[in-house]
């Protein structure tokens, strides 16, 4: 799995080298430096202590020396180097205790002492000094008495004392000062250790990194230039001349690109197909004012020298390698769509005509239709008027053969004034516009069960029919030709179920996933076979005889003119004495059609 370095890590990984190598080289420097200084404050406080300890004991000297004179002029010595030390120790004195007054300075108590010390040591240095400089012989008395009136060695054991336990206390601070002093620079040896160790692991980690990324980028290099080369459409990458950076294989292909072209001007490419200055000035557009470039149609000649239309979209992307910019340019051929499109355009055409010739047909058959049907009805009104007239003429003395011709004339008038009716019902459903409104079907189909039911019940008071109705939706439709399609559908279920005892209708319906209605109606009546299905919803197609069943052949054709114009469509199954189902769909309300139906 590849390495993924976030740009947040590799931001902040230089910085962390830097610091990581001021550590190395910074850190145990700067604590060795801490503990080289702590070690030289410890050692410079034992040369302190050792340098008052030297000048208490060079004071008792200086001290000693002076009443030696003294007591050597008690006892009338003379000597050269009574007089010598005399002259060294005398001046010292006072100079050795503001020394071991300064040196002392931070001890209280160095300080009390010192300071007794040098009354003492005025007083009883004035006695001496005076027998001294006056000459004269003292008394063993005298001599005794300015010995020890003003005692000093004790004073000067204290200090001594005094200053070996500060001695003491500093040499043990030094002695501590050195070992933290060697357990820094070992502590700092192995942070060293430790910050190289790491750093190396660091580098090593990094370099697998980095050769890990090359390689993965050089593997997914690899695969996006097959992918670039399994793309179908021209692709190339583009930059500000515009010249050509990278392209794929289709590209190549199309264009005819050399290898020796990778760089070279677009506008050099593929023998002047980019020579358009608009082109150009789009792609620069693009490139210079980030502006996309979408499905812009140019006509180019390309290398097989084909005329082609070409669809180019073109977009600005930054480089991954560089700060730069680049343009993403793919070109799309659309020459057979646009040969389609015109072929299209051109069938459009043909075809629009040819409608305009059928709705000019089907308007002048309509009108035929509609004319011949209405002039059709005085003629039969006159046919059953005066049968009827020469029937009640004729009275007794009409024979049974004459009875039978009348009755033929006026049952003909009365089927052909019902094919008139029918043919302008049917002739309606074509030319009349949609009245959408909601219709509830349930209410509907129970209305037009009541009126069967009592034309049923008219004709033949024995006749039983079972009705199985389930429940029905609310549609969208025009409510008088759906009142048609009930009417004409329940009339044929009846009509072909009189033989049946008893007649059993069933009507179900159910909502289909995409939203349409799915209505049966099923009967137990005559059936047919399905190998005329195809003639069952024409015009004057009739599958049964007239003597079995009456009727015009023209009610089904009108329920497939209604469900079409709303765009639905009807089918029937069924075998010979077994019954037969319709099946009809009306749209969902979005998909109903509301233009006049055109009939061929």
């Amino acid at each position: 799995m590849p390495t993924s370095v976030s740009p947040a890590s590799s931001r902040y990984r230089l910085p962390g080298l830097i610091l990581a190598i001021a550590l190395i080289v910074i850190g145990p420097f700067v604590l060795t430096s801490i503990a080289s200084r702590a070690s030289l404050r410890a050692q410079e406080a034992l040369v302190h202590s050792y340098e008052v300890e030297a000048r208490v004991a060079a004071l008792s000297s200086d001290v000693r020396n002076i009443e030696s004179v003294a007591l050597a002029q008690l006892f009338g010595v003379e000597a050269d180097l009574l007089h010598e030390r005399l002259s060294f120790s005398r001046p010292r004195i006072q100079p050795q205790m503001q020394r071991l007054q300064e040196l002392t300075a931070d001890n209280p108590v160095q300080q009390r002492l010192l300071g007794e010390l040098s009354s003492r040591l005025a007083l009883r240095m004035a006695e001496v000094f005076e027998v001294l400089d006056t000459g004269r012989v003292p008394t063993v008395e005298q001599m005794e008495r300015m010995l020890t009136r003003y005692p000093i060695h004790h004073l000067v054991d204290e200090i001594i004392a005094e200053e070996e336990r500060v001695l003491q206390q500093r040499y043990q601070e030094a002695q501590a000062a050195e070992r933290r002093a060697r357990l820094v620079s070992g502590a700092g040896l192995a942070l060293q250790l430790a910050l190289l160790a790491l750093l190396a692991w660091f580098s090593l980690r990094e370099g697998a990194r980095r050769i890990t990324a090359e390689r993965d980028s050089r593997l997914a290099s690899q695969r996006a230039t097959v992918m670039l080369d399994t793309v179908r459409e021209p692709i190339a990458l583009l930059d500000a001349g515009p010249r050509l950076l990278m392209h794929n294989a289709a590209f190549a292909e199309l264009y005819g690109v050399g290898e020796d072209q990778q760089g070279a001007p677009l506008e050099e490419i593929g023998e002047g197909a980019w020579k358009d200055q608009a082109v150009l000035r789009r792609l620069t557009d693009v490139l210079a004012r980030d502006r996309e470039l979408w499905d812009f149609q140019v006509t180019q000649r390309t290398a097989d020298d084909v005329e082609r239309v070409m669809l180019l979209s073109a977009r600005r992307m930054s480089l991954p390698d560089s700060d730069d910019h680049a343009v993403l340019l793919t070109a799309s051929d659309i020459s057979p769509q646009v040969i389609q499109e015109r072929q299209i355009r051109e069938l459009n055409r043909q075809l629009e005509g040819k409608v305009d010739q059928v709705s000019d047909v089907n308007r002048e058959l309509e009108a035929f239709s509609y004319s011949v049907s209405h002039d059709l009805r005085a003629p039969l009104r006159h046919i059953a008027g005066f049968a009827d007239k020469l029937g009640r003429h004729l009275g007794e003395h009409s024979d049974e053969k004459t009875d039978h011709y009348i009755e033929v004339i006026s049952g003909s008038a009365k089927r052909m004034s019902a094919l008139i009716d029918d043919l302008l019902v049917y002739s309606r459903l074509g030319r009349s516009a949609l009245r959408l409104q909601m219709v509830d079907v349930q209410s509907m189909v129970n209305d037009t069960r009541a009126m069967l039911d009592s034309n049923a019940m008219e004709e033949n008071p024995d006749r039983e029919i079972e009705w199985e109705i389930g429940n029905m939706p609310i549609v969208v439709a025009d409510e008088n030709m759906l009142r048609q399609v009930w009417l004409n559908l329940l009339g044929n279920a009846v009509k072909y179920s009189v033989d049946s005892n008893p007649s059993r209708i069933s009507i179900s319906h159910r909502l289909q996933d995409d939203g349409s209605h799915l209505f049966t109606v099923a009967d137990n009546g005559a059936g047919f076979d399905m190998k005329y299905a195809g003639k069952l919803f024409g015009v004057f197609q009739r599958l049964h005889a007239p003597s079995e069943f009456q009727g015009t052949g023209i009610g089904l054709a009108s329920v497939r003119r209604v469900l079409t114009r709303h765009g639905g469509r009807i089918w029937a199954e069924s075998e010979p004495g077994k019954g037969a189902t319709f099946y009809f769909v009306l749209p969902a309300t979005g998909d109903i059609q509301t233009k006049p139906e055109s009939t061929t």
